[in-house]
């Protein structure tokens, strides 16, 4: 007797356990309301956020999407310095910059 006893408390804890952990959940992620917003339709895919840059990009490598907040980050190289294009979900360009 317990022996059962004690798994049913055990599994009382960890039901009263489970309730508690929605509260403690972690934040959503960038790529997490990346998704939200492009289902929502606030914000374009990232592939056709990428085809609308690279154009601009003048034979730069691209290296690849950073996402800051709620902006996409692009990464380039061009003769040996990193170019770092922002550009936010409607595919508007925020910034431009260069690596020195």
């Amino acid at each position: 007797m317990t022996v059962f006893r004690t798994l049913v408390l055990a599994a009382a804890g960890l039901w009263t356990g489970l309730g508690s952990a929605a509260a403690l959940a972690d934040p959503p992620r960038d790529a997490d309301r990346a998704w939200q917003a492009t289902r929502e339709g606030r914000s374009m895919p990232l592939p056709q956020l990428e085809r609308r840059v690279m154009p601009m990009m003048g034979g730069a490598d691209y290296l690849g999407p950073e996402m800051n907040g709620d902006t996409y980050r692009f990464k380039f190289m061009q003769n040996g310095r990193v170019i770092w294009v922002d550009v936010d979900g409607q595919g508007r360009v925020i910034r431009r910059s260069r690596d020195r």
